[in-house]
């Protein structure tokens, strides 16, 4: 088992990989550009920033794992990967308290002007007359745009601070998410402007989706009520930058930013931008998940990932269709011996049926075992006759199967 890390990685998470018997390359030299040459011979793919392209997934002769040491996984071609029928998995949540932890530093340091303090003192200014004015945090409203584990860990330290935390009021959040809304004390509010308009600080933690892209336009913005305070730390491309400027140049917002539109790719580099230089702004160099307690707890969950690959049923995959798919389900109770779902699989192929998804379990004692195979296709009484004519099935059936989603 060959395993490639193509970014950096904490080494001391590493020792469990020796246990497994693998075997692995750390290379986090490598960019999209050089990435295919080093994937022969490759089974599993570890990736933190580096963009896993088609021409990469190509490339890979042995691949059947991408792993995001991380939760977005807008950095790989899960199309591709798909294609190929080739695991994607991500690591949510290890990193929140991290990411959370900056968002709050980055609103402290607008408050309390800590960047433009720091500046002056450096070069042997004092200026308390100018630095002693600022709001403070208590008692004002913080809205959360976005209550995945990074909003609700921002939402737990806002709350430290003596804020009232409040987000958009939506029907399909998982009873975890609702369970920690109630236990934080989250006040939820009829749709989005209400939000924008009744919250001192606004802060984004949403994942990138087609449906987030340029979120924080002009509408947003003008929503947003006059002195209020803007905080990204999800992507730069949720950020209409153009439109945030103008609300920037006009005095109405501030803001604290660690992600950037056309950021570069790499860990160096010149860096352009606009937004990045305004005097409203606080900004970091997306480092929202850049600590060591978060790179090591990253670095077990991949672990936990790929040991979870091992033993069949990896942990987080983000491109397996969960719902059931297929036209006719046939069930098969059956002896639990070696060649039996193997003629199964030759009657189905005989008769044109296309398996969309299996399941097969075994019972207690080892003797038998009943496989669910969802088909494509019209599933007749004549393919349970020639299936029940196998000698080691023991029953067969046949039903409609749900419509997907169910």
């Amino acid at each position: 088992m060959e395993i490639l890390y193509a970014d950096s990685v904490d080494e001391k998470a590493l020792g469990r990989l020796h246990e497994l018997g693998a075997s692995y390359r750390v290379k986090p030299e490598l960019t999209a550009e050089t990435l295919p040459a080093n994937l022969h011979g490759v089974n599993i793919l570890v990736v933190r920033s580096t963009k896993v392209t088609a021409d990469a997934i190509a490339a890979a002769d042995q691949l059947g794992l991408i792993v995001r040491a991380g939760a977005g996984t807008d950095n790989i071609d899960q199309q591709a990967a798909s294609s190929r029928g080739i695991y994607v998995c991500n690591v949510p949540g290890r990193n929140a308290i991290a990411v959370a932890e900056l968002s709050m530093g980055l609103l402290l340091a607008i408050d309390r002007r800590i960047a433009d303090n720091t500046a002056d003192l450096r070069v042997g200014r004092w200026d308390k007359k100018t630095y002693t004015r600022a709001d403070g945090l208590y008692g004002k409203q913080f809205g959360i745009v976005g209550l995945g584990d990074i909003g609700l860990a921002v939402a737990v330290r806002a709350k430290g601070f003596g804020m009232t935390v409040a987000a958009e009021r939506k029907p399909d959040r998982s009873p975890r998410v609702q369970s920690s809304i109630r236990s934080i004390g989250i006040r939820l509010v009829d749709g989005q402007e209400e939000l924008l308009a009744g919250s001192d600080v606004v802060s984004i933690h949403v994942p990138k989706a087609p449906d987030t892209v340029k979120l924080v336009d002009r509408r947003f913005l003008a929503s947003m009520q006059d002195g209020a305070i803007l905080l990204n730390t999800s992507r730069g491309d949720v950020v209409d930058e153009p439109a945030l400027l103008t609300e920037l140049d006009a005095g109405r917002l501030r803001a604290g930013i660690d992600v950037w539109d056309h950021e570069p790719s790499t860990g160096q580099a010149p860096f352009e931008s606009r937004l990045a230089r305004h005097p409203a702004v606080v900004g970091t160099h997306h480092i929202g998940a850049s600590t060591a307690q978060a790179q090591r707890s990253v670095a077990d969950g991949t672990l936990d990932v790929i040991e979870s690959y091992l033993a069949g049923s990896p942990e987080n995959c983000v491109n397996l269709r969960l719902d059931l798919t297929g036209e006719s389900c046939i069930t098969v109770r059956h002896l639990d011996k070696v060649g039996v779902l193997a003629q199964v699989f030759a009657v189905l192929r005989r008769h044109g049926l296309n398996v969309q998804q299996m399941q097969n379990q075994v019972f207690q004692g080892g003797r038998a075992a009943v496989a669910s195979i969802f088909v494509n296709g019209d599933a007749e009484q004549l393919v349970a006759a020639e299936l029940g004519s196998i000698d080691e099935v023991l029953n067969v059936s046949i039903t409609e199967a749900p419509p997907a989603g169910r």
